[in-house]
């Protein structure tokens, strides 16, 4: 129930700002059984009809065993994304922004394994490829845990080199360095369904975050300084991502 109003406060967000979005809906084979899954889809229209995504997966993790908030996992990726759309629905784009909601990142058992994880994505991915806008989408922009007080975003070694020297450069031009770290990380996450499909992707990612999967992963280990840095460094990296994009077309 919590995820379904979650969603509805969503759409209701991005409908008052005036932006598109559809619900992408389908069932997930998962290990508890067949779960209903739902992605939103919403869409900035740019001068070109290919488009960039910025994405989040917007589901927490299932615990039986205690109350689970997700306030970095994936509420702050979420907040930060549906905040990014308010400011984009203003300014004019040379690529069509598409910003993804996703749903089933998480694994439904304990532990990450096999593809018990990323059902949204890898949907997505699907149903992109059999009705033949796959070949539109030039690049995603993942966010995931980025709400962390302590701010450390390891440069994550699955992404993209080129889309995250730009992130890691816009970084830095701002003077968030500090926060954008140069040592590497290797991460599955919502990016690698799209990479397998041959789409540049990066994953913003604070995984040096020790109350991820606990209890303690609330309102009072995450901050919004950390969220408006994140943001920031986007909205500086997307028109170079755009020029990069036009440049190799």
């Amino acid at each position: 129930p919590a995820l379904d109003a979650t969603r509805q406060y969503l759409l209701q967000q991005l409908r008052a700002a005036g932006i598109a979005v559809r619900e992408q809906a389908f069932d997930a084979e998962t290990p508890v059984g067949r779960l209903r899954m739902v992605n939103l889809i919403a869409t900035l229209p740019g001068r070109r009809t290919d488009r960039i995504a910025i994405a989040s997966h917007y589901d927490t993790k299932r615990f039986s065993q205690f109350r689970f908030v997700g306030a970095s996992d994936g509420a702050s990726s979420t907040a930060v994304l549906l905040e990014l759309g308010r400011v984009l629905a203003g300014r004019t784009h040379e690529h069509t922004i598409e910003l993804l909601f996703l749903d089933g990142e998480e694994a439904t058992l304990p532990e990450w394994q096999g593809t018990d994880n990323t059902y949204g994505s890898r949907h997505y991915v699907e149903a992109a490829r059999a009705d033949g806008s796959l070949a539109g989408l030039r690049a995603l922009v993942l966010l995931d845990m980025i709400g962390d007080r302590d701010l450390n975003i390891r440069r994550e070694s699955y992404s993209t080199p080129w889309l995250t020297d730009i992130i890691w450069s816009s970084a830095e031009r701002l003077g968030h360095g500090a926060h954008f770290l140069p040592q590497q990380l290797a991460l599955e996450d919502d990016h690698v369904p799209f990479l397998r499909a041959g789409i540049p992707a990066v994953d913003i990612i604070d995984f040096d975050y020790p109350a991820w999967h606990t209890a303690r992963d609330d309102l009072d280990q995450v901050s919004a300084r950390s969220l408006g840095i994140v943001a920031d460094v986007v909205l500086d990296a997307l028109p170079r991502i755009d020029e990069q994009l036009t440049r190799t077309r």
